[in-house]
């Protein structure tokens, strides 16, 4: 009940999973299950997780009988302008940058562009059960106005950014240190902090940026306070050979960003891949974000990413689709290539473990675990429906399942967009696969 004594406005009901902790150090004890349960929201916020016997009297219900309720799954790397260009044949990643990337993002200085772009992305986002993302836009203002206002209409939580690049990219598409500090600045006070929206300062990666540039997004992070940074570090084995040419005075390519006072609690890079010893134990110590994107990773070639290592270490570690050089909008396809990836190093990643990563593991490598990623009261009632039968296939396999752990696993390998029945975000329905 709420405050005051009136019924949530609404019950979620069916199969609810939530995760309260890590399940690789806390194990069962990680996560909640209710076999026939209820998420209660009101005003956007969920008030209560219970059984279904416990609905209070007259509270409207959104019945999903058999199906699974989780938190609403959250992407940490993702850019939406490259839809566009998912699914581009050939490259590794600098080619690929060059031959896709950049010529598409080009087309953003059209604010129609960028319009359709971001409604595109957020229609695909939802269909696929994420309610938060970390999104690089471009480096156009506007792109970045279209992605906030379209979140905005659906009331997802998004972390959004304008693109900082000063070189080695086409002209139509770089900015000076200046006008990088100065747009930012601007973008940080109309969006920051404004209803569920969230500023990351983006320079792409370290060698389409220099040294003064840096110096500009350094300042900026050191001058607003909550704001984030997002780039690349360490994808590719060619990039990081180029960044040691380009900055010969950095010990290494994480060791550039530490120059320019871009590493700490909410910095997040994609890929680190090939990090060294004294990368890994920097990034440790300074609390920045490592997220994983392993469909990109496979698809460019870049390299296998060595999950419990960077885990271990104590490294925050989130989940991201690195859509268009990630091959898939879809978590459940970026989980199973996260598990793929381990057993390449004789690890395995659990389905309990991968959920965890796409919820309330995401959420605090995002530092927002006491907001999002969570079926609890108090937080925000972002609500992902999943139905664990959505295909022949998957219903014939998921009938034979014996735990729930076989349940989670067989949505991992076989699952894709059809699995996902409903999608809440801050409580309303944003998705509904057969509404």
């Amino acid at each position: 009940m709420t405050a005051g004594g009136d019924a949530p406005a609404l019950a979620v009901r069916g199969r609810v999973l939530s995760f309260d902790d890590d399940p690789e150090t806390a194990g069962d004890a990680a996560y909640t299950y209710l076999e026939d349960g209820a998420v209660l929201i009101e005003g956007g916020t969920i008030t209560a997780v219970l059984d279904a016997a416990d609905i209070p009297a007259g509270v409207e219900v959104d019945h999903y009988p058999d199906h699974l309720i989780t938190p609403g799954f959250i992407d940490a790397h993702v850019h939406y302008p490259q839809l566009g260009v998912i699914a581009s044949y050939g490259g590794k990643l600098i080619d690929w940058l060059n031959n896709y990337t950049f010529p598409e993002e080009s087309r953003f200085a059209d604010r129609d562009v960028a319009a359709a772009a971001a409604k595109l992305f957020f229609d695909e986002l939802v269909r696929n059960g994420f309610t938060a993302a970390a999104v690089y836009c471009t480096t156009h203002p506007q792109s970045v106005d279209a992605c906030f206002e379209e979140a905005a209409r659906r009331g997802l939580r998004t972390v959004a950014g304008k693109v900082l690049m000063d070189r080695h990219a086409p002209d139509e598409l770089l900015d000076t240190p200046q006008e990088a500090y100065d747009r930012s600045k601007a973008l940080i006070g109309k969006w920051h902090g404004v209803g569920r929206s969230l500023y990351a300062i983006t320079p792409r990666f370290a060698p389409t940026s220099s040294p003064e540039q840096l110096e500009a997004a350094g300042a900026l992070f050191a001058e607003h306070e909550g704001v984030y940074v997002q780039s690349h570090v360490s994808e590719d084995v060619r990039e990081i050979e180029w960044v040691e040419r380009l900055f010969p005075e950095a010990d290494s390519y994480l060791d550039v960003y530490d120059r320019f006072g871009l590493l700490g609690e909410r910095a997040l890079f994609g890929h680190g891949i090939h990090f060294s010893a004294a990368e890994t134990a920097r990034a440790a110590e300074t609390g920045a974000t490592i997220v994983h994107c392993p469909t990109s990773n496979l698809f460019l070639g870049s390299g296998l990413f060595e999950f419990r290592k960077l885990k271990g270490a104590g490294i925050p570690v989130a989940l991201g689709t690195d859509v268009g050089g990630g091959t898939s909008m879809s978590p459940f396809a970026t989980m199973k290539a996260a598990y793929e990836i381990a057993r390449f190093h004789n690890d395995a990643v659990s389905p309990f473990e991968c959920f965890y990563l796409a919820t309330l593991g995401g959420a605090r490598a995002l530092h927002l675990g006491d907001r999002i990623g969570r079926l609890a009261p108090g937080y925000e009632a972002d609500v992902t429906v999943i139905d664990p039968a959505s295909t022949d296939l998957i219903a014939h396999r998921a009938g034979r399942a014996e735990t729930l752990g076989e349940l989670l696993f067989a949505q991992i390998v076989l699952a894709d967009d059809r699995a996902i029945r409903a999608t809440y975000g801050n409580g309303a329905k944003v998705y509904e696969r057969d509404g």
